[in-house]
């Protein structure tokens, strides 16, 4: 088999802020929980059970978390209450994606643990991500780097105007 010749380098920008960023012990979910601030925390919904926010280091534009409140690891311990608000929640958002970014597909699912690949192991979500044939190339293949061909916050005055209906 032939080894492929990089051409240069791969760039992707906005990883550099996570990397160099502090990492502390406080829970980003519980944060937006409490945060005022909906812009600049990506939220797009907030209930009294679920919250729906936009993934600031996607994996292509309108990767969403979908949330409970209740900062809790085990998916077994939600309550029934929870299990029916997260799950209407993940349809609504499903459908607000269907309506402005038009996506082929989904990759829905939840990492639970970190060998699961969690990245925030303590508080469950969920990731969805929505999918068009081709969007996975060269680019995640061979460098790990994806392509966002949209700024974050077009994508979420977008998708916010439909949350409201939430």
């Amino acid at each position: 088999m032939k080894q492929q010749e990089r051409k240069g380098p791969l760039w992707a920008p906005w990883r550099i802020e996570y990397i160099l960023q502090e990492k502390d012990d406080e829970c980003i979910f519980c944060v937006k929980r409490e945060e005022k601030q909906f812009e600049d925390e990506l939220i797009l919904y907030r209930g009294n059970l679920t919250m729906v926010v936009m993934n600031l280091y996607p994996y292509t534009n309108g990767h969403l978390l979908v949330a409970p409140l209740r900062h809790i690891a085990n998916f077994e311990e939600l309550t029934r209450d929870e299990v029916d608000d997260v799950g209407i929640k993940l349809q609504k958002a499903v459908d607000v994606l269907k309506k402005t970014m038009r996506p082929e597909g989904f990759n829905i699912g939840m990492n639970l643990g970190r060998v699961a690949g969690a990245g925030v192991e303590e508080h469950l979500h969920f990731h969805i991500v929505p999918r068009w044939l081709g969007d996975i190339n060269f680019m995640p293949i061979m460098s790990g780097a994806t392509v966002i061909p949209e700024h974050l916050k077009v994508t979420y005055y977008k998708l916010k105007e439909l949350f409201k209906d939430f």
